[in-house]
């Protein structure tokens, strides 16, 4: 049996209606897409960026060709045919789906959770820390096989399943999909950690700044939360948008 070839598809854009060019803002210089792509090397796993064929876009494509990370382009509001049309180009089997707005994401974690699916050798199987949610949020990955996603393609219609890529297989709509759960002993699903807001990007910035969370584990960064009530504070009133 050939080794399945696993890959990260991260999805950017420029568009944020809450944050607008959010991915490109700077932290010490550094755009926060920088230290998302950073942060996920940590996997040792390939990275793919899709993004939009707007003009919108360019400077995403450009700093991905500084970095020497391969771009796929597409469709802005059918996000689901933007994986799978970079996970054709790149003949991939196995799909980690990440979002550009997790600078803080842990690529360790993704890497233990990638070897875990490969083990279980099971095309129908959905891997997860989304569903049963214990890591704060901004931590988020899902994996999952070439073959749910191509069905998910071909099958996927409403415009909640196209934008957010994967609730056509995470609400088992063919009925074949098996789920595992990657979760922490502690729920810590209430912090937010993730870029949506002026309020996110200033929590974000500090724990960068002061902290140097991009140098730390998600446990580390869990305790700095815990510690510090305040920086909790500064982003606990955004809500989540819905699927």
């Amino acid at each position: 049996m050939a080794k399945p070839k696993i890959g990260i598809i991260t999805q950017a854009r420029m568009t944020s209606s809450r944050l607008p060019g959010k991915v490109l803002l700077p932290v010490n210089n550094i755009p926060v897409l920088q230290y998302h792509l950073q942060r996920l090397q940590e996997s040792k796993l390939p990275i793919f960026i899709a993004t939009t064929i707007n003009a919108t876009d360019d400077p995403i494509v450009a700093f991905a060709e500084q970095q020497n990370i391969p771009v796929f382009r597409g469709d802005e509001q059918n996000v689901l045919s933007r994986y799978y049309g970079c996970a054709i180009e790149h003949q991939l089997d196995i799909i980690i789906r990440v979002t550009s707005d997790c600078p803080l994401i842990d690529g360790n974690i993704i890497a233990t959770a990638a070897q875990e699916y490969v083990k279980k050798k099971d095309n129908f199987l959905y891997l997860s820390n989304c569903l049963e949610r214990t890591f704060p949020r901004g931590f988020d990955f899902e994996i999952f096989s070439f073959t749910l996603l191509k069905e998910a393609f071909q099958q996927a219609k409403l415009p909640a399943e196209l934008e957010h890529v994967t609730p056509y297989i995470n609400q088992n709509k063919s009925g074949r999909v098996h789920f595992q759960h990657v979760t922490q002993e502690k729920d810590k699903s209430h912090y937010r950690i993730t870029l949506d807001t002026p309020e996110d990007f200033e929590l974000i910035k500090i724990l960068i700044e002061q902290y140097q969370a991009h140098n730390l584990p998600v446990a580390e960064i869990i305790q700095i939360l815990d510690n510090h009530p305040e920086l909790v504070e500064i982003n606990a009133q955004v809500e989540q948008k819905k699927i």
